[in-house]
Protein backbone atom coordinates (compact mmCIF):
# COMPACT_ATOMS: atom_id res chain seq x y z
CA UNK A 1 0.00 0.00 0.00
CA UNK A 2 1.29 3.44 -0.92
CA UNK A 3 1.04 6.02 1.87
CA UNK A 4 0.81 9.63 0.69
CA UNK A 5 2.24 12.28 3.01
CA UNK A 6 0.02 15.28 2.34
CA UNK A 7 2.49 17.66 4.01
CA UNK A 8 5.12 16.64 1.48
CA UNK A 9 2.65 17.07 -1.39
CA UNK A 10 1.74 20.53 -0.16
CA UNK A 11 5.39 21.47 0.07
CA UNK A 12 6.07 20.24 -3.45
CA UNK A 13 3.07 22.16 -4.85
CA UNK A 14 4.15 25.30 -3.05
CA UNK A 15 7.68 24.96 -4.39
CA UNK A 16 6.35 24.38 -7.89
CA UNK A 17 4.18 27.51 -7.79
CA UNK A 18 7.10 29.63 -6.61
CA UNK A 19 9.23 28.30 -9.47
CA UNK A 20 6.47 29.00 -12.01
CA UNK A 21 6.01 32.54 -10.67
CA UNK A 22 9.74 33.17 -10.90
CA UNK A 23 9.83 31.89 -14.47
CA UNK A 24 6.77 33.98 -15.40
CA UNK A 25 8.49 37.13 -14.16
CA UNK A 26 10.98 36.96 -17.03
CA UNK A 27 9.24 36.73 -20.37
CA UNK A 28 11.11 36.51 -23.67
CA UNK A 29 11.46 39.66 -25.75
CA UNK A 30 9.54 38.03 -28.59
CA UNK A 31 6.56 38.05 -26.22
CA UNK A 32 6.92 41.40 -24.46
CA UNK A 33 7.88 43.27 -27.64
CA UNK A 34 4.70 42.12 -29.39
CA UNK A 35 2.25 44.96 -30.02
CA UNK A 36 -0.56 42.58 -29.09
CA UNK A 37 1.10 42.07 -25.70
CA UNK A 38 1.73 45.78 -25.12
CA UNK A 39 -1.75 46.92 -26.12
CA UNK A 40 -3.55 44.36 -23.96
CA UNK A 41 -1.28 45.04 -20.98
CA UNK A 42 -1.98 48.77 -21.29
CA UNK A 43 -5.73 48.13 -21.46
CA UNK A 44 -5.70 46.17 -18.20
CA UNK A 45 -3.48 48.80 -16.57
CA UNK A 46 -5.87 51.57 -17.61
CA UNK A 47 -8.81 49.70 -16.09
CA UNK A 48 -7.12 49.65 -12.70
CA UNK A 49 -7.17 53.46 -12.74
CA UNK A 50 -10.92 53.77 -13.29
CA UNK A 51 -13.11 55.46 -10.73
CA UNK A 52 -16.87 54.96 -10.58
CA UNK A 53 -19.21 57.95 -10.44
CA UNK A 54 -22.84 57.18 -9.69
CA UNK A 55 -24.91 60.25 -10.61
CA UNK A 56 -25.50 61.39 -14.19
CA UNK A 57 -26.95 64.73 -15.23
CA UNK A 58 -27.65 63.44 -18.74
CA UNK A 59 -28.35 60.01 -20.20
CA UNK A 60 -28.20 58.97 -23.85
CA UNK A 61 -29.43 55.48 -24.69
CA UNK A 62 -28.60 54.20 -28.18
CA UNK A 63 -30.48 51.15 -29.50
CA UNK A 64 -29.29 49.37 -32.62
CA UNK A 65 -32.44 47.53 -33.67
CA UNK A 66 -31.44 43.94 -34.51
CA UNK A 67 -27.78 44.62 -33.72
CA UNK A 68 -26.59 41.23 -32.45
CA UNK A 69 -23.01 40.26 -31.71
CA UNK A 70 -22.41 38.93 -35.23
CA UNK A 71 -23.59 42.26 -36.63
CA UNK A 72 -21.14 44.12 -34.39
CA UNK A 73 -18.27 41.86 -35.46
CA UNK A 74 -19.05 42.14 -39.16
CA UNK A 75 -19.60 45.91 -38.95
CA UNK A 76 -16.32 46.55 -37.16
CA UNK A 77 -14.47 44.56 -39.84
CA UNK A 78 -16.41 46.33 -42.61
CA UNK A 79 -15.58 49.75 -41.18
CA UNK A 80 -11.94 48.79 -40.68
CA UNK A 81 -11.64 47.57 -44.25
CA UNK A 82 -13.07 50.83 -45.61
CA UNK A 83 -10.44 52.75 -43.67
CA UNK A 84 -7.54 50.43 -44.46
CA UNK A 85 -8.17 49.78 -48.14
CA UNK A 86 -9.89 46.42 -47.73
CA UNK A 87 -7.03 44.83 -45.79
CA UNK A 88 -7.25 43.80 -42.18
CA UNK A 89 -10.24 45.24 -40.38
CA UNK A 90 -10.46 42.58 -37.68
CA UNK A 91 -8.50 44.71 -35.22
CA UNK A 92 -10.84 47.68 -35.67
CA UNK A 93 -13.29 48.77 -32.94
CA UNK A 94 -16.63 50.49 -33.33
CA UNK A 95 -16.65 53.63 -31.19
CA UNK A 96 -18.73 52.20 -28.36
CA UNK A 97 -16.87 48.88 -28.26
CA UNK A 98 -14.12 50.75 -26.42
CA UNK A 99 -16.42 51.87 -23.62
CA UNK A 100 -15.10 50.58 -20.28
CA UNK A 101 -18.18 48.63 -19.17
CA UNK A 102 -20.04 45.84 -20.93
CA UNK A 103 -22.80 43.36 -20.13
CA UNK A 104 -24.71 40.62 -21.89
CA UNK A 105 -28.48 41.13 -22.05
CA UNK A 106 -31.23 38.49 -22.23
CA UNK A 107 -33.94 39.52 -24.66
CA UNK A 108 -36.90 37.13 -24.43
CA UNK A 109 -40.47 38.44 -24.09
CA UNK A 110 -42.79 37.03 -21.44
CA UNK A 111 -44.57 34.97 -24.09
CA UNK A 112 -41.83 34.43 -26.71
CA UNK A 113 -38.42 32.79 -26.60
CA UNK A 114 -37.32 34.88 -29.58
CA UNK A 115 -38.59 38.43 -29.03
CA UNK A 116 -40.07 41.31 -30.96
CA UNK A 117 -39.06 44.96 -30.58
CA UNK A 118 -42.22 46.10 -28.78
CA UNK A 119 -41.70 43.80 -25.83
CA UNK A 120 -37.95 44.31 -25.66
CA UNK A 121 -38.09 48.12 -25.72
CA UNK A 122 -40.91 48.04 -23.18
CA UNK A 123 -38.51 46.23 -20.85
CA UNK A 124 -35.85 48.90 -21.31
CA UNK A 125 -38.29 51.82 -21.07
CA UNK A 126 -40.32 50.65 -18.06
CA UNK A 127 -38.30 48.10 -16.12
CA UNK A 128 -40.95 45.45 -16.77
CA UNK A 129 -40.78 42.61 -19.29
CA UNK A 130 -43.96 42.18 -21.30
CA UNK A 131 -45.45 40.39 -24.28
CA UNK A 132 -44.46 40.66 -27.90
CA UNK A 133 -46.41 43.32 -29.74
CA UNK A 134 -47.45 45.48 -26.78
CA UNK A 135 -45.97 48.85 -25.87
CA UNK A 136 -45.48 49.92 -22.27
CA UNK A 137 -48.39 47.93 -20.89
CA UNK A 138 -47.97 44.93 -18.62
CA UNK A 139 -48.35 41.38 -19.86
CA UNK A 140 -51.72 41.20 -18.11
CA UNK A 141 -52.95 42.95 -21.26
CA UNK A 142 -54.09 41.01 -24.28
CA UNK A 143 -52.44 42.00 -27.52
CA UNK A 144 -54.66 44.22 -29.70
CA UNK A 145 -57.36 44.41 -26.99
CA UNK A 146 -57.86 47.94 -25.77
CA UNK A 147 -60.06 47.17 -22.79
CA UNK A 148 -57.56 44.69 -21.35
CA UNK A 149 -54.85 47.35 -21.32
CA UNK A 150 -56.82 49.77 -19.18
CA UNK A 151 -55.19 49.99 -15.79
CA UNK A 152 -52.14 48.10 -17.05
CA UNK A 153 -50.34 51.10 -18.52
CA UNK A 154 -46.72 51.51 -17.38
CA UNK A 155 -44.74 54.67 -16.64
CA UNK A 156 -41.74 55.12 -18.93
CA UNK A 157 -38.32 56.69 -18.51
CA UNK A 158 -39.55 59.64 -20.58
CA UNK A 159 -42.43 60.22 -18.15
CA UNK A 160 -40.12 60.02 -15.14
CA UNK A 161 -37.52 62.31 -16.68
CA UNK A 162 -40.13 64.91 -17.64
CA UNK A 163 -41.63 64.77 -14.14
CA UNK A 164 -38.20 65.58 -12.70
CA UNK A 165 -37.88 68.62 -14.95
CA UNK A 166 -35.42 67.09 -17.43
CA UNK A 167 -35.75 67.54 -21.17
CA UNK A 168 -36.44 64.45 -23.27
CA UNK A 169 -35.89 63.41 -26.86
CA UNK A 170 -36.51 60.40 -29.10
CA UNK A 171 -34.72 59.86 -32.42
CA UNK A 172 -35.10 57.01 -34.92
CA UNK A 173 -34.32 56.21 -38.53
CA UNK A 174 -37.51 54.12 -38.55
CA UNK A 175 -40.98 55.61 -38.26
CA UNK A 176 -41.03 57.52 -35.00
CA UNK A 177 -44.28 55.64 -34.28
CA UNK A 178 -42.59 52.27 -34.84
CA UNK A 179 -42.26 49.83 -31.94
CA UNK A 180 -38.88 50.76 -30.49
CA UNK A 181 -39.24 54.55 -30.32
CA UNK A 182 -42.97 54.32 -29.52
CA UNK A 183 -42.41 52.27 -26.36
CA UNK A 184 -40.66 55.26 -24.80
CA UNK A 185 -43.69 57.59 -24.90
CA UNK A 186 -46.83 55.57 -25.74
CA UNK A 187 -48.85 52.90 -23.94
CA UNK A 188 -50.90 50.62 -26.18
CA UNK A 189 -51.68 46.89 -26.46
CA UNK A 190 -50.89 46.88 -30.19
CA UNK A 191 -47.72 48.19 -31.83
CA UNK A 192 -49.52 48.48 -35.15
CA UNK A 193 -51.88 51.23 -33.97
CA UNK A 194 -49.61 53.94 -35.33
CA UNK A 195 -52.40 56.16 -36.76
CA UNK A 196 -56.07 56.46 -35.84
CA UNK A 197 -57.01 54.67 -39.06
CA UNK A 198 -55.30 51.57 -37.66
CA UNK A 199 -57.61 51.42 -34.63
CA UNK A 200 -60.29 48.69 -34.67
CA UNK A 201 -63.82 49.38 -33.46
CA UNK A 202 -63.12 47.86 -30.04
CA UNK A 203 -60.21 50.25 -29.49
CA UNK A 204 -62.24 53.28 -30.54
CA UNK A 205 -65.15 52.24 -28.32
CA UNK A 206 -62.87 51.86 -25.31
CA UNK A 207 -61.06 55.12 -26.07
CA UNK A 208 -57.58 53.88 -26.88
CA UNK A 209 -55.52 56.48 -28.71
CA UNK A 210 -53.14 55.85 -31.61
CA UNK A 211 -49.39 56.17 -31.16
CA UNK A 212 -48.89 59.39 -33.16
CA UNK A 213 -51.67 61.03 -31.16
CA UNK A 214 -49.97 59.99 -27.91
CA UNK A 215 -46.69 61.53 -29.04
CA UNK A 216 -48.16 64.96 -29.77
CA UNK A 217 -51.11 65.24 -27.40
CA UNK A 218 -49.12 65.56 -24.20
CA UNK A 219 -49.12 68.39 -21.70
CA UNK A 220 -46.20 70.72 -22.30
CA UNK A 221 -44.51 69.74 -19.03
CA UNK A 222 -44.59 66.09 -20.16
CA UNK A 223 -43.87 66.70 -23.84
CA UNK A 224 -40.87 65.55 -25.78
CA UNK A 225 -38.47 68.37 -26.56
CA UNK A 226 -37.23 66.51 -29.64
CA UNK A 227 -38.87 63.86 -31.83
CA UNK A 228 -37.02 63.06 -35.06
CA UNK A 229 -37.53 60.18 -37.51
CA UNK A 230 -39.81 58.89 -40.23
CA UNK A 231 -43.53 58.15 -40.23
CA UNK A 232 -44.97 61.42 -41.53
CA UNK A 233 -48.06 59.65 -42.88
CA UNK A 234 -49.29 58.87 -39.37
CA UNK A 235 -49.39 62.56 -38.41
CA UNK A 236 -51.26 64.10 -41.36
CA UNK A 237 -54.83 63.59 -42.68
CA UNK A 238 -55.55 61.18 -45.50
CA UNK A 239 -56.85 64.19 -47.46
CA UNK A 240 -53.41 65.80 -47.41
CA UNK A 241 -50.45 65.10 -49.70
CA UNK A 242 -47.03 65.81 -48.20
CA UNK A 243 -43.99 67.46 -49.76
CA UNK A 244 -42.89 64.17 -51.31
CA UNK A 245 -46.31 63.54 -52.86
CA UNK A 246 -47.32 60.90 -50.30
CA UNK A 247 -50.77 60.81 -48.70
CA UNK A 248 -51.42 60.89 -44.99
CA UNK A 249 -53.20 58.13 -43.08
CA UNK A 250 -55.16 59.96 -40.41
CA UNK A 251 -58.92 59.57 -40.76
CA UNK A 252 -59.78 62.07 -37.99
CA UNK A 253 -58.82 65.06 -40.15
CA UNK A 254 -56.29 66.27 -37.56
CA UNK A 255 -52.88 67.50 -38.70
CA UNK A 256 -50.70 66.61 -35.74
CA UNK A 257 -47.71 68.47 -37.19
CA UNK A 258 -49.74 71.68 -36.90
CA UNK A 259 -50.93 70.75 -33.41
CA UNK A 260 -47.28 70.32 -32.38
CA UNK A 261 -46.36 73.87 -33.36
CA UNK A 262 -49.52 75.30 -31.79
CA UNK A 263 -49.43 73.40 -28.50
CA UNK A 264 -45.80 73.88 -27.49
CA UNK A 265 -43.71 76.99 -26.96
CA UNK A 266 -40.88 77.80 -29.36
CA UNK A 267 -41.90 74.77 -31.45
CA UNK A 268 -40.96 73.88 -35.01
CA UNK A 269 -41.81 71.16 -37.50
CA UNK A 270 -39.50 70.15 -40.38
CA UNK A 271 -39.79 67.44 -43.02
CA UNK A 272 -36.62 67.68 -45.14
CA UNK A 273 -32.91 68.24 -44.70
CA UNK A 274 -33.05 71.88 -45.75
CA UNK A 275 -35.58 72.64 -43.04
CA UNK A 276 -33.61 70.57 -40.53
CA UNK A 277 -30.36 72.39 -41.29
CA UNK A 278 -32.10 75.76 -40.94
CA UNK A 279 -33.29 75.10 -37.38
CA UNK A 280 -31.79 77.49 -34.85
CA UNK A 281 -31.30 75.32 -31.78
CA UNK A 282 -30.83 78.37 -29.53
CA UNK A 283 -34.43 79.50 -30.14
CA UNK A 284 -36.13 76.11 -30.69
CA UNK A 285 -37.33 74.26 -27.60
CA UNK A 286 -39.61 71.68 -29.22
CA UNK A 287 -38.59 70.14 -32.55
CA UNK A 288 -40.62 67.60 -34.53
CA UNK A 289 -38.91 66.25 -37.65
CA UNK A 290 -40.58 63.69 -39.91
CA UNK A 291 -38.32 63.03 -42.88
CA UNK A 292 -40.18 60.31 -44.75
CA UNK A 293 -43.73 59.10 -45.16
CA UNK A 294 -42.66 55.73 -43.79
CA UNK A 295 -39.17 54.74 -42.58
CA UNK A 296 -36.21 56.97 -43.35
CA UNK A 297 -33.76 55.79 -46.01
CA UNK A 298 -31.01 53.32 -45.26
CA UNK A 299 -27.74 55.16 -44.71
CA UNK A 300 -26.39 53.55 -47.91
CA UNK A 301 -29.25 55.21 -49.85
CA UNK A 302 -29.72 58.43 -47.89
CA UNK A 303 -28.05 60.75 -50.38
CA UNK A 304 -30.42 59.51 -53.09
CA UNK A 305 -33.50 60.78 -51.22
CA UNK A 306 -35.34 63.41 -53.25
CA UNK A 307 -36.07 65.84 -50.43
CA UNK A 308 -32.93 65.01 -48.48
CA UNK A 309 -32.65 63.47 -45.04
CA UNK A 310 -30.31 64.16 -42.12
CA UNK A 311 -28.10 61.31 -40.98
CA UNK A 312 -28.44 59.63 -37.60
CA UNK A 313 -25.33 61.54 -36.55
CA UNK A 314 -26.92 64.83 -37.67
CA UNK A 315 -30.11 64.14 -35.72
CA UNK A 316 -28.22 63.07 -32.61
CA UNK A 317 -26.01 66.16 -32.62
CA UNK A 318 -28.88 68.62 -33.12
CA UNK A 319 -30.93 66.87 -30.44
CA UNK A 320 -28.10 67.30 -27.94
CA UNK A 321 -27.84 70.99 -28.81
CA UNK A 322 -31.53 71.52 -28.02
CA UNK A 323 -31.66 69.31 -24.94
CA UNK A 324 -28.45 70.68 -23.48
CA UNK A 325 -30.13 74.04 -22.85
CA UNK A 326 -31.87 72.53 -19.84
CA UNK A 327 -29.51 73.06 -16.89
CA UNK A 328 -31.20 70.22 -15.00
CA UNK A 329 -30.23 67.67 -17.66
CA UNK A 330 -31.86 65.46 -20.25
CA UNK A 331 -32.71 61.95 -21.42
CA UNK A 332 -32.18 61.14 -25.10
CA UNK A 333 -33.08 57.82 -26.74
CA UNK A 334 -31.67 57.16 -30.22
CA UNK A 335 -32.58 54.19 -32.41
CA UNK A 336 -30.77 52.96 -35.50
CA UNK A 337 -33.95 51.30 -36.67
CA UNK A 338 -33.02 50.14 -40.12
CA UNK A 339 -30.30 47.68 -39.18
CA UNK A 340 -33.21 45.40 -38.39
CA UNK A 341 -34.98 46.01 -41.69
CA UNK A 342 -31.88 45.26 -43.76
CA UNK A 343 -31.44 41.95 -41.94
CA UNK A 344 -35.09 41.05 -42.51
CA UNK A 345 -34.40 41.61 -46.21
CA UNK A 346 -31.35 39.32 -46.07
CA UNK A 347 -29.17 42.28 -47.03
CA UNK A 348 -26.00 42.43 -44.95
CA UNK A 349 -24.47 45.41 -46.77
CA UNK A 350 -27.13 47.89 -45.69
CA UNK A 351 -27.25 46.43 -42.17
CA UNK A 352 -23.50 46.96 -41.74
CA UNK A 353 -23.53 50.48 -43.17
CA UNK A 354 -26.31 51.46 -40.76
CA UNK A 355 -24.39 49.92 -37.87
CA UNK A 356 -21.30 51.94 -38.77
CA UNK A 357 -23.47 55.08 -38.87
CA UNK A 358 -24.72 54.25 -35.38
CA UNK A 359 -21.09 54.06 -34.29
CA UNK A 360 -20.53 57.49 -35.83
CA UNK A 361 -23.54 58.90 -33.97
CA UNK A 362 -22.29 57.49 -30.67
CA UNK A 363 -18.88 59.06 -31.24
CA UNK A 364 -20.53 62.41 -31.99
CA UNK A 365 -22.55 62.15 -28.78
CA UNK A 366 -19.43 61.36 -26.76
CA UNK A 367 -17.48 64.20 -28.35
CA UNK A 368 -20.28 66.71 -27.69
CA UNK A 369 -20.99 65.88 -24.05
CA UNK A 370 -19.15 66.03 -20.75
CA UNK A 371 -18.05 62.47 -19.88
CA UNK A 372 -18.14 63.32 -16.16
CA UNK A 373 -21.86 64.07 -16.22
CA UNK A 374 -23.26 62.03 -19.13
CA UNK A 375 -24.07 58.33 -19.08
CA UNK A 376 -23.98 56.89 -22.61
CA UNK A 377 -25.28 53.37 -23.15
CA UNK A 378 -25.38 51.41 -26.41
CA UNK A 379 -27.38 48.23 -26.80
CA UNK A 380 -29.79 46.35 -29.08
CA UNK A 381 -33.33 45.14 -28.66
CA UNK A 382 -32.62 41.70 -30.15
CA UNK A 383 -30.36 39.93 -32.63
CA UNK A 384 -30.89 38.23 -36.01
CA UNK A 385 -30.12 34.81 -37.49
CA UNK A 386 -27.02 36.33 -39.09
CA UNK A 387 -23.71 34.51 -39.00
CA UNK A 388 -20.02 34.70 -39.95
CA UNK A 389 -18.75 31.37 -41.25
CA UNK A 390 -16.09 29.48 -43.18
CA UNK A 391 -12.37 29.98 -42.58
CA UNK A 392 -11.57 33.16 -44.52
CA UNK A 393 -8.04 34.47 -44.23
CA UNK A 394 -7.48 37.61 -42.24
CA UNK A 395 -8.34 40.69 -44.31
CA UNK A 396 -10.75 38.80 -46.58
CA UNK A 397 -13.50 41.26 -47.62
CA UNK A 398 -16.23 40.73 -45.04
CA UNK A 399 -18.93 40.97 -47.73
CA UNK A 400 -16.98 38.81 -50.16
CA UNK A 401 -16.56 35.13 -50.96
CA UNK A 402 -14.50 33.06 -48.55
CA UNK A 403 -10.83 32.73 -49.47
CA UNK A 404 -8.72 30.39 -47.37
CA UNK A 405 -5.31 31.33 -45.95
CA UNK A 406 -3.07 31.64 -48.99
CA UNK A 407 -5.80 33.14 -51.16
CA UNK A 408 -7.45 30.05 -52.63
CA UNK A 409 -11.20 30.35 -53.15
CA UNK A 410 -13.07 28.11 -50.68
CA UNK A 411 -15.39 25.63 -52.39
CA UNK A 412 -18.36 23.95 -50.69
CA UNK A 413 -19.30 20.31 -51.17
CA UNK A 414 -21.63 21.29 -54.01
CA UNK A 415 -18.62 22.60 -55.97
CA UNK A 416 -19.56 26.27 -55.54
CA UNK A 417 -18.04 29.14 -53.54
CA UNK A 418 -19.84 30.77 -50.63
CA UNK A 419 -19.85 34.06 -48.72
CA UNK A 420 -18.52 34.70 -45.25
CA UNK A 421 -21.85 36.23 -44.19
CA UNK A 422 -25.12 34.36 -44.36
CA UNK A 423 -28.51 33.85 -42.75
CA UNK A 424 -30.20 30.81 -41.24
CA UNK A 425 -33.47 31.81 -42.90
CA UNK A 426 -34.89 34.49 -45.13
CA UNK A 427 -35.54 35.54 -48.72
CA UNK A 428 -32.04 34.53 -49.87
CA UNK A 429 -32.85 30.82 -49.74
CA UNK A 430 -32.88 28.96 -53.04
CA UNK A 431 -35.19 26.03 -53.59
CA UNK A 432 -33.16 23.33 -55.29
CA UNK A 433 -29.68 24.09 -56.58
CA UNK A 434 -27.69 26.84 -54.87
CA UNK A 435 -26.65 29.71 -57.11
CA UNK A 436 -23.05 29.83 -58.25
CA UNK A 437 -21.62 33.08 -56.89
CA UNK A 438 -18.35 32.93 -58.83
CA UNK A 439 -19.20 35.78 -61.17
CA UNK A 440 -21.49 37.76 -58.82
CA UNK A 441 -20.38 40.88 -56.96
CA UNK A 442 -21.38 39.96 -53.42
CA UNK A 443 -20.12 43.30 -52.08
CA UNK A 444 -22.58 45.53 -53.93
CA UNK A 445 -25.31 46.97 -51.75
CA UNK A 446 -28.26 45.10 -53.28
CA UNK A 447 -26.77 41.63 -52.90
CA UNK A 448 -28.92 39.28 -50.83
CA UNK A 449 -26.93 36.73 -48.81
CA UNK A 450 -27.87 33.10 -49.24
CA UNK A 451 -29.86 31.47 -46.45
CA UNK A 452 -30.91 28.00 -45.43
CA UNK A 453 -34.66 28.10 -44.72
CA UNK A 454 -36.85 29.92 -47.26
CA UNK A 455 -38.90 32.71 -45.67
CA UNK A 456 -40.20 35.94 -47.18
CA UNK A 457 -38.59 37.82 -44.27
CA UNK A 458 -35.57 36.73 -42.23
CA UNK A 459 -36.33 36.42 -38.51
CA UNK A 460 -35.05 37.71 -35.22
CA UNK A 461 -32.84 35.45 -33.09
CA UNK A 462 -33.04 34.70 -29.39
CA UNK A 463 -29.45 34.86 -28.13
CA UNK A 464 -28.15 37.55 -25.78
CA UNK A 465 -27.12 40.95 -27.08
CA UNK A 466 -24.58 43.39 -25.63
CA UNK A 467 -24.72 46.55 -23.55
CA UNK A 468 -21.82 49.02 -23.69
CA UNK A 469 -21.62 51.92 -21.24
CA UNK A 470 -19.48 54.86 -20.23
CA UNK A 471 -19.92 57.74 -17.80
CA UNK A 472 -21.58 58.02 -14.38
CA UNK A 473 -23.40 54.82 -13.46
CA UNK A 474 -21.85 52.82 -16.28
CA UNK A 475 -20.12 50.45 -13.85
CA UNK A 476 -23.53 48.85 -13.28
CA UNK A 477 -23.39 47.42 -16.82
CA UNK A 478 -21.80 44.10 -15.96
CA UNK A 479 -22.52 40.38 -16.00
CA UNK A 480 -25.51 38.76 -17.68
CA UNK A 481 -28.65 40.78 -17.03
CA UNK A 482 -32.33 40.80 -17.86
CA UNK A 483 -33.23 43.49 -20.37
CA UNK A 484 -35.40 45.39 -17.90
CA UNK A 485 -32.31 46.04 -15.75
CA UNK A 486 -31.33 48.75 -18.26
CA UNK A 487 -34.28 50.83 -17.02
CA UNK A 488 -33.02 50.57 -13.47
CA UNK A 489 -29.45 51.54 -14.36
CA UNK A 490 -30.77 54.74 -15.96
CA UNK A 491 -33.31 55.31 -13.21
CA UNK A 492 -30.64 55.11 -10.53
CA UNK A 493 -28.07 57.17 -12.44
CA UNK A 494 -30.50 60.07 -12.87
CA UNK A 495 -32.43 59.51 -9.62
CA UNK A 496 -35.68 59.62 -11.57
CA UNK A 497 -37.73 58.13 -8.76
CA UNK A 498 -40.34 55.38 -8.68
CA UNK A 499 -37.90 52.85 -7.24
CA UNK A 500 -36.62 52.37 -3.70
CA UNK A 501 -32.94 51.45 -3.43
Amino acid sequence: MIVINMKNVAALVSCSLVTMAANAAVLPATQTDSQWFKDSAQLVSDKTQQTNKTQAKNVILFVGDGMGVSTLTAARIYQGQQIQGNKGGEENFLSFEQFPNTALVKTYNTNQQTPDSAGTMTAMATGVKSKAGVLSVSDASLRANCLSSKGNELITLVDLANAKGLSTGVVSTARITHATPAATYAATPERGWEADSNLPTEAITNECKDIAYQLVMRDEDNALSVALGGGRRNFIPDTVTDGENKSGRRSDGVDLTQVWTENFSNAAYVWDKEGFDAIDTSTTDHLLGLFNSSHMEYEADRLDDTAGEPSLTDMTTKSIEILNKNEQGYLLIVEAGRIDHAHHAGNAHRALVDTVELSNAVKAAFDNTNPDETLIMVTADHSHVFTIAGYPERGNPILGLVHNVGGDLAIADDGKPYTTLGYTNGPGAVIGQRDDLSSIDTEQKNFMQQSLVPLSSETHAGEDITLHATGPGSHLAQGVIEQNVIFHIINQAQSLGGTKY
